[in-house]
């Protein structure tokens, strides 16, 4: 919809009655830093959301243009994988944390912390994925003579009636990409040159730490909405030397010699753990360590796979 009239129409036709419920998800067209989503329950939500992107421009130019989609109940999983534009090379499936925060409540961000790999995702999901999603996909982009080669980023959502394609991405996950990176112990550099080359299926399979990972997305006061900057970073040398934490860097800048925040997304802290709750414990135990005036962060990254693995049980 490019048309704000067009768009309440196409809500009020379809759900009549103002305490409808409504599962849609309304969505600016543009980029829009992963925010540019509103998911909504009942009538009103969709068409506050509406008002929200076409009149009082929140996305700016990323609304111009607006999509409704159906809302889609389950659990998302993001499953990168690397590809020269013939082989395709599926990388350990990852669960990113859009909603701001615990429970999943609060409005979408561009990810609040990830863990890799999800237990949601097991081997026979994932060949399937990789039969069904990516080759697909990259055979027809082959067959249109326009070959990808780089990073393929799906988003998909489990779904009671099967696995469903919410978003593609030409590029690594933000924050899937940090515990995948903790947890790949090959390097990268090689396989991205394989890439470029045209060789993917010539080099050795990639190996990895078997120990999960998980990342904890540190933001500042107000994000996802207006924040301040320039607020000096403490506790980064206490975390340094940790050998299974690493600190990835986002919304910072080096002034006179101190770190200080210059951004929503702050810091990605990242740990490995022998199981996902210890990989969760070595992340918030390194995150406490780490301080800003208004530094906050969602305290139940992973969750979501400890509960369904003891489900499983």
């Amino acid at each position: 919809f490019r048309e704000h009239d067009d768009a309440m129409r196409f809500i009020k036709g379809r759900y009549p009655g103002e305490n409808d419920r409504c599962p849609v998800v309304v969505k600016a067209d543009g980029l829009a830093a992963g925010k540019g989503v509103i998911v909504c329950k009942r009538r009103n939500d969709a068409l506050q959301a509406i008002d929200r992107i076409a009149r009082q421009k929140e996305f700016g130019s990323a609304g111009c243009q607006m999509i409704i989609e159906d809302r889609l109940e389950g659990q998302e999983a993001s499953i990168l994988a690397i590809t020269d534009g013939r082989t395709i090379l599926p990388l350990p499936p990852a669960q990113d944390h859009k909603p701001a925060f615990d429970g999943d409540q609060g409005p979408n961000t561009g990810g609040m912390g990830a863990y890799c790999p999800t237990p949601m995702v097991d081997d026979s999901l994932l060949a399937w994925i990789e039969e069904n999603v990516l080759v697909p996909t990259v055979h027809a982009m082959k067959r249109n003579r326009k070959p990808f080669r780089g990073v393929l980023y799906a988003g998909l959502m489990l779904t009671p009636t099967g696995t469903k394609v919410l978003e593609y991405n030409c590029r690594f996950g933000d924050p899937e990409c940090q515990p995948l990176l903790m947890r790949l112990q090959s390097d990268l550099v090689d396989i991205l040159e394989a890439v470029v080359d045209g060789n993917l299926d010539q080099i050795e399979m990639p190996v990895w730490d078997p120990r999960p990972a998980v990342c904890v997305v540190m933001a500042s006061q107000g994000y996802p909405g207006d924040y301040t900057t320039g607020q000096p970073i403490t506790g980064l040398d206490s975390v340094a030397d940790s050998p299974d934490v690493k600190v990835f860097h986002a919304g910072t800048k080096l002034v006179d010699g101190q770190v200080v925040t210059a951004g929503g997304r702050v810091l990605g802290v990242t740990a490995l753990g022998d199981n996902i709750p210890q990989a969760k414990l070595n992340a918030y135990t390194a995150v406490q360590k780490v301080r800003w005036t208004g530094s906050w962060c969602r305290k139940d990254i992973s969750d979501k796979a400890t509960e369904f693995l003891q489900a499983a049980e």
